[in-house]
């Protein structure tokens, strides 16, 4: 097996996770009004997350175990325009530990839920071009 044969087949498992995760908030927002925003937001914090890294993995860039999309943009290479606001990166941030825990102070919206599912499609959207 080559380097790149391994290096491509992490790349596809990490996307696999990634397409699980918004699968996961897409079916979850079909709910309506009793949909669990807080899960929604969580998994398309993580579809996110995992496009990041598995981009992150095929050019062969280290990354530290963080949840943090922040951090993880900016380890990417400068040429690449990634599409998310500094706010939206930091705003899905919580969805990953925040608002999965009690405390946290105000309740998510249906529409801000299928926002942060719109940004997740976005990205995978454009992680996709970038491994073509």
């Amino acid at each position: 097996m080559h380097k790149n044969d391994n290096i491509e087949a992490v790349v596809q498992e990490w996307t696999a996770k990634a397409n699980n995760d918004l699968l996961n908030a897409s079916h979850t927002l079909k709910l309506g009004k009793r949909c669990p925003t807080d899960t929604v937001c969580f998994h398309a914090q993580q579809c996110v997350e995992k496009y990041i890294k598995a981009f992150l993995v095929a050019e062969n860039i280290k990354f530290p175990r963080t949840h943090d999309i922040e951090v993880l943009v900016s380890l990417l290479h400068k040429h690449i325009r990634f599409p998310l606001t500094v706010e939206q990166q930091r705003q899905l941030t919580v969805y990953a530990s925040a608002a999965r825990y009690p405390g946290f102070s105000e309740p998510i919206s249906l529409a801000e839920a299928k926002e942060a599912v719109k940004i997740a499609r976005r990205v995978k959207k454009e992680i996709q071009k970038l491994l073509e």
